[in-house]
């Protein structure tokens, strides 16, 4: 089997990192949309939240990462002691995340769950799938806030429905892959349809927004219930 090259160059992000929480032990921040999470190997794709907070937090690493295109909350280990106690609680489960998305489309139910298991698309990387056999199981709640119209490209109006996600698991692309399983992808999402609607083909970002993190400080044991609006 051939291996599998990623040709993504990410543009430049001129958009800044919001420092929402810091201590001793560990940051929360706020990520824009258009960032790495981590640097990719190629060195056009050096720019990533890691590359520029280990300048001022030397050690600092990740304990989770977000899709590129996605903005909003990530939690930042100062060691790796506090690292490994936070990877923990996310393996367990017992963080809870929740996000705001724009989807394409008016969703007929109020609220609902997406159980479907995932999988690497191997043919059209870096695309998952939607895989009973083969796939982890994955599982996402969904509740609609609101029903309205976007404005699209041609200053046409676009139905679209705003709802919170919450994912019970943390599969790569779960809620982009989960979202085009209810047959309402979000909105400027290449890789799973959420530009095929006329008049969204030049949507300006991902639609998803990581707005609320709650998770147990490792040191004092503190409940951290961070939030942070959507910006759209």
């Amino acid at each position: 089997m051939s291996a599998i090259i990623d040709t993504f160059i990410a543009p430049p992000c001129h958009n800044e990192i919001t420092l929402l929480y810091k201590d001793e032990h560990l940051l929360v921040i706020n990520k824009p949309s258009g960032l790495l999470s981590l640097s990719g190997k190629n060195p056009q794709n050096l720019d990533s939240v890691h590359h520029r907070l280990v300048k001022h937090f030397p050690g600092c690493t990740l304990v989770h990462r977000l899709d590129f295109g996605t903005s909003g909350l990530m939690v930042i280990a100062r060691s790796k002691v506090i690292n490994a106690a936070l990877c923990q609680q996310f393996s367990q489960r017992s963080v809870t995340k929740t996000y705001q998305a724009l989807l394409c489309g008016h969703l007929a139910d109020d609220a609902g769950v997406i159980d479907a298991a995932i999988a690497k698309d191997p043919a059209q990387f870096p695309r998952m799938v939607i895989c009973a056999i083969q796939g982890k199981p994955a599982r996402s709640r969904y509740r609609v806030t609101q029903r309205g119209y976007y404005q699209g490209d041609q200053g046409n109006e676009v139905p679209v429905t705003w709802v919170e996600l919450m994912p019970e698991t943390g599969r790569t692309h779960q809620l982009r892959i989960h979202c085009q399983r209810l047959g309402h992808p979000i909105l400027g999402c290449d890789l799973y349809g959420g530009r095929l609607l006329p008049g969204v083909e030049k949507a300006k970002r991902l639609m998803l927004h990581a707005s609320g993190l709650t998770f147990v400080h490792p040191v004092s044991g503190e409940a951290m219930c961070l939030s942070d609006a959507s910006p759209f």
